[in-house]
């Protein structure tokens, strides 16, 4: 284009969207490119079909990824830091599976209490394995996995843990204006873990320690404080999924989250984050999951077998991965 004050030719600028979709950064672009996905599947549902665009299905979708999408918060912070956790749907039922039995004897304040404190233990041994001793995050998480559901199952004879007191229905079915307490809940863990990432010399030292640990041990930050502490959050965000599942089932069951651990890693990857470690954001984890509960909810909506959901889950995961990694094949 021309100048018209000096005649001269300049380059155009590129649009707001180009703009958007160009960041410094190709693990951005992907997350950005995945939040217009996600934007544009609600607004093509929305006008496509009456009963998704019902208020009530819209709070439904929210509760449906609250649970899985606090598993994915703290599954994000552990990418990040170049690791990862395979025990988080154990710790979540263990967590529930506690704090039924402790608040049929000591009130439920005591049983989250409890629940909470076993995932913080968890996730502080799972640093120790990784940070201490150096084992490998899928070996130590796994082997910690086996450990606690082989504990559970024996502790409880694989049965669900019931009938419990009325305040746990009572919490799991809090609502405002439509809203539930699982909900709020996932909200004010997005907030505080989003803030936590951004604003504090943890967060800063979390980046720092995913993309160079030698380099970070060497300025002076103690490595080996920082992933245990991401992990103990690991562990903590999952306690609060299998309390808050326990609240809505009334029951402690060792079955439940069987499945969150493979969820959040993939809402994660899909979401935008690199497996290498030292990028991504809460935000990223947040446009994974709602991808992946509004895939199963549209699937259900119009009549679609729930078990294609994993083949498109793999899909997505693919997709993400084999991105990262023909860019890095291409820099290379």
């Amino acid at each position: 284009m021309t100048d018209v004050a000096t005649g001269r030719h300049v380059a155009a600028k590129p649009g707001a969207l180009r703009r958007f979709l160009s960041p410094q950064h190709p693990a951005v672009m992907v997350q950005r490119v995945m939040l217009l996905v996600l934007l544009a599947s609600v607004i093509g549902l929305c006008l496509a079909n009456p009963n998704f665009r019902n208020p009530a299905n819209l709070l439904n979708i929210v509760q449906q990824a609250s649970m899985v999408g606090i598993v994915a918060c703290g599954m994000q912070i552990m990418i990040i830091s170049g690791g990862f956790d395979l025990s988080v749907g154990a710790t979540a039922a263990a967590a529930g599976c506690l704090a039924a039995t402790v608040s049929l004897t000591a009130g439920v304040p005591a049983g989250l209490l409890a629940g909470l404190l076993l995932g913080l233990a968890i996730g502080i041994a799972n640093g120790c394995l990784i940070a201490k001793i150096g084992m490998n995050p899928f070996v130590s998480t796994f082997g910690t996995q086996a450990i606690i559901l082989g504990t559970m199952y024996a502790l409880t004879e694989a049965r669900p843990i019931a009938p419990l007191p009325k305040e746990w229905r009572e919490l799991g079915f809090f609502h405002i204006g439509g809203l539930t307490f699982p909900s709020m809940v996932f909200i004010m863990v997005v907030i505080a873990l989003a803030a936590m990432l951004h604003f504090t010399r943890y967060g800063q030292h979390v980046y720092a320690v995913g993309s160079n640990k030698v380099g970070t041990s060497r300025a002076g930050v103690n490595v080996d404080r920082v992933l245990i502490a991401t992990y103990a959050i690991g562990g903590i965000t999952a306690a609060i999924a299998g309390l808050l599942l326990t609240s809505i089932a009334g029951i402690g069951s060792p079955q439940a989250g069987t499945t969150w651990a493979l969820l959040s890693i993939a809402a994660v990857v899909i979401g935008g984050t690199p497996l290498s470690g030292g990028l991504g954001g809460i935000t990223s984890a947040v446009i994974g999951i709602f991808a992946l509960t509004i895939l199963n909810n549209a699937m259900t909506l119009y009549s679609i077998s729930a078990f294609w959901q994993p083949a498109f889950m793999g899909t997505g995961v693919l997709l993400a991965v084999g991105y990262e990694a023909l860019r890095r094949t291409r820099k290379n």
